[in-house]
């Protein structure tokens, strides 16, 4: 029941990247029970490649703790990280990823599994939870694609 409370906040972030006109991508870091990162897509907003709603949760997270390390925190995000996030996930120790829907092109914890590499560079690989109200995380990305093919 927690998992799914923390996903829903993720969810919520998701709406506001949708609402903006950004991939529906939504992000939340949890540390004992409390949010202490959010984040959603802002990659159109900032002219930012890098600017992924996992990215913005960790800067969040980081900034709220005073620490890069992010030790025992937990990230819930509506759709399975990519490569970069991957990277950033490693780099800043979140224990735990729990995420809704898979990333068919671009996911890189389960779709993709860099695992092995990651175990090797970094001597850990966060504990993984997917699928995690996987059908409401899959259906507002497929909707907001099925927008943009309208408008175009």
């Amino acid at each position: 029941m927690e998992h799914e409370f923390f996903m829903n906040l993720a969810y919520q972030e998701a709406l506001k990247a949708f609402d903006e006109g950004e991939v529906p991508v939504g992000a939340v870091i949890i540390k004992e029970g409390t949010v202490i990162g959010r984040g959603y897509n802002r990659i159109e907003a900032l002219n930012d490649a890098t600017a992924h709603a996992e990215i913005i949760a960790i800067s969040a997270a980081a900034s709220a703790l005073s620490t890069w390390r992010l030790n025992e925190c937990i990230l819930y995000v509506t759709l399975e990280p990519c490569l970069m996030c991957l990277g950033a996930i490693l780099q800043s120790r979140i224990e735990t990823v729990v995420y809704g829907a898979s990333d068919n092109r671009l996911g890189a914890i389960e779709t993709y599994c860099y695992k092995e590499q990651a175990q090797q560079a970094y001597h850990r690989f966060p504990n993984i939870t997917g699928y995690l109200m996987e059908e409401k995380c899959r259906t507002l990305v497929q909707s907001f694609f099925q927008k943009i093919r309208k408008k175009n």
